[in-house]
């Protein structure tokens, strides 16, 4: 990877639960004044705390470009609702939505729903399902399917609706959706890559993959491998950012981190651990960034209340002063903030073709 290639930041703005809308919008309001890719919302169904997609939901209409990646878990819910709840978060958000796939493992968030838990490998290979029939879903409509015709009544081109008819290990979709496809054509899929069957997710699904790694080798070493996957599954390897994970402290500034993060604690779930002050940190994003570790950071703020601001307004600030961050949104979705092309709808692909013939 080339010095020159973007970097690209994001920031989890989750915590202790609140119940108000406003938290979470002026975390929201910060990240997007420092010209952050996105923001996270974590869920999960063992956590007390408000629906992830629904508080971000609110959010958007309140923001204007920063992009919004609620996690979503896929165990124990409708695919078919997931792909409609998604679609219609980067509705409201004018194509600024992401999904963090997450699985549920633990036997009491089974009980939840009365059912049996499941190993992860089975969850994740249902989760990568759910993936690749939303894609399918928001591909069911063709970009120009809606007519909106009020001289001849006529309010869709149904030979631009397409079935799906898909047959997963745990679940059937016929399809079409009932959400006309998304601005982005699909929102932009992120996927924490911690384990094999998860790795195996990434690679198949995610334009995002978020890694654990505690030096800048073993970063690189994660991104080739990920790549290489992505590639064998017929995928453009170009196509894909790998994000490394770290939660950071930034309560003591006047501490230093501690070194190349190999003695840093592990968070569970959360990413390798770091502490220390906004420079120090913006030292470590550049030289990790130089060397090809990774296309850029996903931050877990320790207190986001009060360590985000000192991401954005001393980190970034910082990247963005030395040329290394941007200091504006190149567009005005998410997969512009990514580098990522819209992707046609495959049924569009192959009618196309069919005509061809």
């Amino acid at each position: 990877m080339s010095a020159r290639t973007s970097l690209h930041l994001a920031a989890e703005i989750g915590g202790p639960p609140h119940y108000d809308a406003g938290h979470y919008l002026r975390l929201a309001r910060l990240a997007e004044g420092g010209a952050l890719d996105y923001v996270t919302l974590g869920d999960s169904f063992a956590r007390p705390g408000l629906d992830a997609l629904a508080v971000l939901a609110r959010v958007a209409p309140a923001t204007d470009r920063i992009g919004l990646v609620p996690t979503v878990t896929t165990t124990h819910t409708e695919p078919f609702h997931v792909s409609s709840a998604v679609a219609s978060l980067d509705w409201v958000s004018n194509g600024r939505a992401g999904w963090h796939v997450e699985v549920s493992t633990t036997e009491a968030e089974a009980r939840l729903f009365g059912r049996r838990p499941a190993a992860p490998a089975a969850l994740w290979q249902e989760a990568g399902e759910v993936a690749d029939v939303s894609a399918r879903l928001w591909d069911s409509w063709e970009d120009d399917a809606e007519i909106r015709d009020t001289a001849t009544g006529r309010f869709i081109d149904r030979d631009k609706l397409h079935y799906v008819d898909f047959t997963g290990s745990t679940f059937t979709v016929k399809g079409p959706a009932i959400v006309p496809r998304p601005p982005q054509g699909r929102p932009v899929t992120v996927i924490d890559a911690v384990g094999a069957p998860a790795k195996e997710a990434a690679a198949r699904h995610a334009d995002v993959i978020h890694i654990r790694a505690t030096t800048p080798e073993q970063a690189a070493a994660l991104r080739h491998e990920l790549r290489t996957r992505a590639a064998a599954h017929g995928r453009d390897p170009d196509a894909l950012r790998v994000l490394v994970a770290l939660t950071v402290d930034l309560g003591d500034v006047e501490s230093a981190p501690e070194p190349g993060l190999e003695s840093g604690p592990q968070l569970a779930a959360r990413g390798t651990y770091f502490r220390g002050g906004p420079v120090d940190l913006a030292d470590l994003i550049a030289q990790w960034h130089r060397s090809g570790a990774a296309d850029g950071f996903h931050l877990t703020p320790i207190t986001p209340e009060r360590d985000l601001e000192r991401i954005v307004n001393g980190t970034v600030a910082l990247l963005q002063h030395r040329s290394l961050f941007r200091t504006f949104h190149p567009g005005g979705t998410l997969r512009e903030h990514l580098g990522l092309a819209r992707p046609a709808s495959r049924y569009a692909r192959a009618a196309t073709a069919s005509k061809e013939v």
